[in-house]
């Protein structure tokens, strides 16, 4: 089969750049820049397949909502934006769909993130203002009013919580995928991963689930898994398909992307709470104690009651990710 190489850089970037994977360690947080190097020269020398740039294309269209009296009520007085009008928000730099990308015009962004950050600017009566960022700028651009927020897949972690503020929208999951002729129908639990091979990104909070797991199988005398350590994606794709790997654990945003574009090779066979055993959010992020998450919550729930969100998430294939309602400084990581 052939696979997009842009995709491949993506899903690398994304399985050590999530929510997921924060890591206060030297070594991960060194890999995770090696990585965010190669996945963005990767995916800016290589052209896209067309299933892909059609799903982008199809995607490029601006959802709006109309102004919300009782979100826009709710701005503190004194808060001053950072463009006045605008509800300037940080995004992804990397090619990550599809939380962020990049459409057909080169230079307009698109994805997820984008689309919901919209919708809050809609409610807010504001227009939106994206600035691209990496992963390692979002918190001082959020604490120095760089910007007003960031949406860039964001746990909500204890830690996190002493400096901003959040109000959620999406669930952080993880889910297990596998090529499309395997006999593999369901992962949910450690039993099912018993006497699997499993492709893990080391460092990221994926293989710190896995790992969990195989300790749980050795204890109840079951066959433990065995992670699958591999940084080339298309090495990732090959082993699935030869079957020396037997399923794929990465973000569920990500694989489901993989395989809204390659429903004849790949299926998602279960997924998780990021969090497990504990569930766990992401979050706009914004400037600890200013008072704009509130506006921004009720600018969610506005858009989660109304249906719109639902229709960002489903045209990006993450619906099951959409939270019931947005809830601010919700328990996270480490709580």
């Amino acid at each position: 089969m052939q696979f997009n190489h842009s995709l491949y850089a993506a899903l690398l970037s994304s399985l050590v750049l999530s929510a997921c994977s924060s890591s206060s360690d030297p070594q991960v947080q060194q890999r995770e820049q090696v990585t965010q190097q190669s996945a963005s020269t990767a995916s800016s020398t290589t052209a896209p397949v067309s299933v892909t740039e059609q799903i982008l294309l199809q995607n490029s269209t601006p959802i709006h909502v109309a102004t919300n009296a009782a979100a826009i009520a709710k701005i503190p007085k004194d808060y001053q934006f950072v463009h006045a009008g605008y509800f300037t928000v940080a995004v992804q730099t990397l090619n990550v769909p599809p939380l962020s990308a990049v459409a057909a015009d080169h230079q307009t962004y698109i994805g997820t993130e984008v689309d919901t950050a919209r919708l809050i600017a809609d409610s807010l009566g504001l227009k939106l203002k994206v600035i691209p960022s990496s992963w390692e700028d979002w918190p001082l651009g959020v604490s120095s009013g760089k910007y007003d927020a960031a949406l860039i897949n964001i746990t909500v972690t204890k830690e996190r919580k002493q400096k901003f503020d959040f109000a959620t929208y999406r669930k952080d999951m993880i889910g297990f995928f596998s090529a499309s002729t395997s006999s593999i129908t369901k992962i949910e639990t450690s039993d099912d991963v018993a006497g699997l091979n499993v492709i893990v990104g080391a460092g990221t909070n994926q293989e710190k689930i896995l790992l969990a797991w195989i300790e749980e199988n050795k204890q109840k005398g079951l066959k433990p898994a065995t992670p699958i350590y591999l940084q080339d994606i298309a090495a990732a794709t090959l082993a699935l398909q030869s079957g020396r790997a037997d399923s794929f654990l990465l973000p569920n945003s990500t694989g489901s992307w993989i395989v809204k574009g390659h429903p004849q090779d790949f299926k998602r066979v279960g997924y998780i709470e990021g969090g497990w055993p504990k569930t766990a959010d992401i979050a706009v992020t914004l400037k600890k104690d200013t008072g704009l998450v509130y506006a921004v919550q009720e600018a969610l729930n506005g858009v989660i009651a109304s249906g719109a969100f639902n229709q960002v998430l489903t045209r990006w294939g993450v619906a099951e990710e959409a939270v019931k309602q947005s809830e601010i400084n919700p328990l996270g990581f480490g709580d």
